[in-house]
């Protein structure tokens, strides 16, 4: 008989980190010394890439000279369309570490690969180095993967504002509709009204 492929996991949109998620993650690294792991942490978080897109920035995209780039941006591998970012100073200064400590050039790719010198490191790679991010801090993993990344500050920012066109903007969507349906916010919304309401 075929087992199908979804067997005992959980399908559907992953959860965005919280903010005590994020500094548990950071934390850790820059205790253990991760230099590497909290530049690609950082700037998945700032960016709002989607893994595929991530892991091919090169040091030229992000860094001029001796600096952070403070906004930069990317043409999407999956739309083909442009998408704008913000580099903010603490991302700046780990990407900055990371660059000096692998003395990366310009043209290099900022994640490469230790199995291919001249590569980027793969989807899934990014995809491994996530879920031991998720476990040091002992969540479920089945719960979170690196589209969390993408979902992360565009969620906040919403839970923050309110401002729907924003979140559109940051994550490249063309339709409004796709960011309602992306960020899951309709339920959440709901579920907020619900719980304030005491019958």
């Amino acid at each position: 008989m075929h087992t199908p492929w979804n067997k005992n996991r959980i399908i559907g949109q992953k959860k965005p980190l919280q903010i005590s998620h994020i500094w548990g993650i950071r934390i850790r690294l820059e205790l253990e010394g991760r230099t590497r792991d909290l530049a690609l942490f950082n700037l998945g978080l700032d960016s709002k890439l989607r893994g595929c897109d991530l892991v091919k920035l090169k040091g030229s995209d992000v860094v001029c000279g001796r600096s952070a780039l403070r906004r930069t941006h990317v043409v999407q591998q999956k739309t083909g369309s442009p998408v704008q970012f913000e580099i903010t100073p603490n991302t700046g200064e780990s990407i900055l570490a990371w660059v000096k400590k692998a003395g990366l050039k310009p043209s290099d790719y900022l994640f490469k690969s230790r199995i291919h010198s001249a590569e980027h490191i793969s989807t899934r790679q990014y995809n491994r180095i996530f879920h031991g991010w998720i476990e040091k801090l002992g969540l479920d993993t089945s719960l979170y993967s690196t589209h969390s990344m993408r979902r992360t500050k565009p969620y906040l920012i919403y839970k923050k504002t309110k401002n729907l066109r924003v979140v559109q903007l940051l994550l490249g969507h063309k339709k409004l509709e796709s960011t309602v349906r992306y960020l899951g916010i309709e339920v959440d919304d709901a579920l907020e009204i619900s719980e304030s309401i005491e019958v």
